[in-house]
């Protein structure tokens, strides 16, 4: 039995159509969960700093998260491993604009 060719384009179209649905829909689940952030206070050569954690990877969104808080909190800090490393104590002014941010915040 020989499908026709106009049949089998229908299917291909319906089959692109509903992967980028998918597609759509998984990223905008993704950019609505924001994961659970612990804000520590951590010595690092005899200087304070603060470290916040709770990404799994350093991924673009750690590193453009630690630059958005690096400029409103007017500190130098770093990113390594999914952590933000940013130099001082800053907890409170931190736990302040990450709650701005939407960031649920522990610690």
């Amino acid at each position: 039995m020989e499908i026709p060719q106009e049949l089998l384009g229908m299917l291909e179209q319906d089959a692109v159509k509903g992967e980028s649905k998918e597609i759509a829909s998984t990223e905008h689940t993704q950019e609505k969960k924001k994961p659970l952030l612990k804000i520590e206070k951590d010595k690092r050569k005899g200087k304070i700093a603060t470290l916040i954690t709770g990404y799994e990877d350093d991924s673009d969104e750690v590193r453009e998260l630690a630059k958005l808080l690096k400029q409103r909190l007017a500190v130098g800090g770093s990113t390594r491993d999914g952590e933000i490393l940013l130099q001082g104590d800053v907890r409170d002014k931190l736990r302040e604009v990450l709650k701005e941010l939407g960031y649920k915040v522990k610690g």
